[in-house]
């Protein structure tokens, strides 16, 4: 290679983060491989004000370091997992994922002391998924959920400006940038399930350039790996995004393979989800058929009462 390693990343400070993380693995790796990360700015960076499903759901903090990687300006692509999107550009392969953070979300209150469960009558909580948001309000109907935007110290900067009850973020997060202390409680994934890929972070590479592709699966985990492919699985079997409320956590053990799923209402009027297992290897296929099992036990009704 005549060049460095380019590394692609969108700018902010976690996704920065994600980048160096994968630039000190490669040095690990391959001593003598010289690496720059090139930063590279997103749909999603550019409009901080409007939500997710107002911009265009998915693609919407991947799809220009994309075009930079078709283009041939870097050799990976390293991406929040969570957002990329399930249906890629043939030419695009998803190389690997290194291991898993924590996947839980998290709640953060001003006080540092009140949970979620505990809050007031139509307290206020903010978080900027519809996800979060649809499960939180099967279990607390009356909880007022606005909408917010913007990197993770800047969101905790206006929960403390605030009179709102409280925050929801991703542990993973917080976690990387040595944010934890602001965190009340963790919440379990049975109370809320994880977005699809939470925790994981995606590197993409060209599919024709085989040396870079080679180079970046040495980061792979396996276990991860299997669990995000039963994860999107899931959620390509349903054709959804950012503007789907579902939720998705797989994990593995002794080449077993464990996937829980939700589907909710925006408004938490109705949720339904379910469990499989299966062999490591059957991952997409666990994924898929789980998809098709909710949506016949009342999903696609509920999908189509609110679209």
């Amino acid at each position: 290679m005549t060049h460095p390693f380019r590394i692609g990343s969108r700018g902010s400070e976690l996704a920065l983060w994600q980048a160096h993380h994968i630039q000190s693995l490669l040095a690990l790796n391959f001593q003598s491989l010289e690496t720059e990360i090139k930063i590279i700015q997103t749909t999603g960076d550019r409009d901080q004000q409007a939500s997710l499903s107002q911009i265009g759901g998915q693609g919407v903090f991947t799809k220009e370091i994309e075009s930079a990687l078709l283009r041939g300006e870097i050799e990976v692509a390293v991406h929040s997992l969570k957002d990329l999107p399930t249906t890629m550009d043939a030419r695009l392969t998803l190389a690997a994922t290194p291991k898993r953070a924590h996947v839980e979300d998290v709640f953060l209150s001003r006080d540092s002391e009140t949970h979620v469960w505990d809050l007031p009558l139509n307290a206020t909580v903010a978080t900027g998924s519809l996800r979060r948001k649809a499960q939180l309000l099967a279990f607390r109907g009356d909880l007022q959920i606005i909408d917010i935007r913007g990197n993770v110290p800047s969101r905790i900067r206006k929960l403390q400006e605030s009179d709102w009850g409280g925050m929801i973020l991703a542990r993973a997060g917080l976690e990387r940038l040595g944010l934890l202390d602001h965190v009340t409680h963790t919440i379990p994934v049975e109370m809320v399930t994880p977005a699809v890929g939470q925790g994981a972070i995606g590197l993409q590479t060209r599919t024709e350039d085989t040396e870079s592709t080679e180079i970046i699966f040495q980061l792979n985990d396996v276990e991860t790996f299997a669990a995000i492919i039963a994860e999107r699985a899931a959620l390509r079997a349903m054709g959804g995004g950012c503007q789907v409320p579902m939720g998705a956590y797989a994990t593995c053990m002794n080449s077993i393979l464990d996937l829980r799923m939700v589907i909710a209402h925006p408004a938490g009027l109705s949720v339904v989800k379910g469990e499989r297992s299966g062999q490591v290897e059957e991952a997409e296929e666990i994924g898929r058929s789980l998809c098709t099992t909710l949506l016949n036990e009342g999903g696609r009704e509920l999908l189509e009462s609110i679209r």
